[in-house]
């Protein structure tokens, strides 16, 4: 499988390390040179540098995310940024790309519906301190109603090839 993590702060790190343990190919994006540095240096203390080339560090968006099977955007939980996000991954990601967003804040559906692709959008009910938390081994997964079966089906595949616990519901259920 292969990821786009959009954002290299401490949550960008985090998934692209365990993803990248669990097999995946990992394109890592952040438009701060500074960021991917940091992860590199992190990347490379963690895995090894024989590991490593499962990452890869890119600086554009489109770039991540040309043949994802997953993006998953590490934005801060704020309306305006999960919106601008989710509008540059739905135009430049291909047709196949399921979008995949922490949040506590913002309603999926809502999100969703500003997208050529809701029925491939999936919200992860935690924030980036609780996701960038190592002993963190559970998730939810937050939905729109128009979700596609396989999109649900993929998601949860993905966070449990990386050891996580997980539980689904719809946009607006009483989760937590």
């Amino acid at each position: 499988m292969q990821v786009a993590i959009i954002g290299a702060g401490p949550l960008g790190r985090r998934l692209a390390l365990v993803a990248a343990r669990a097999g995946c190919r990992v394109l890592l994006e952040d438009v701060m040179p500074s960021n991917l540095h940091h992860a590199q240096e992190y990347l490379r203390s963690e895995l090894g540098p024989a590991a490593l080339p499962t990452v890869q560090f890119v600086s554009t968006i489109e770039e991540a995310v040309r043949e994802a099977d997953l993006a998953i955007d590490c934005v801060p939980d704020e309306l305006e940024s999960k919106l601008e996000i989710f509008c540059l991954l739905d135009r430049m990601a291909p047709p196949k790309t399921v979008l995949v967003s922490p949040m506590k804040n913002t309603s999926i559906a809502d999100l969703a519906s500003c997208t050529y692709r809701a029925k491939k959008c999936v919200a992860v009910v935690a924030d980036a301190k609780e996701l960038a938390d190592p002993s963190l081994r559970d998730v939810m997964l937050r939905t729109p109603p128009q979700v596609a079966d396989e999109t649900v089906a993929l998601v949860r595949k993905f966070w449990e090839g990386l050891g996580f616990a997980v539980r689904v519901g719809t946009d607006g259920d009483a989760l937590l």
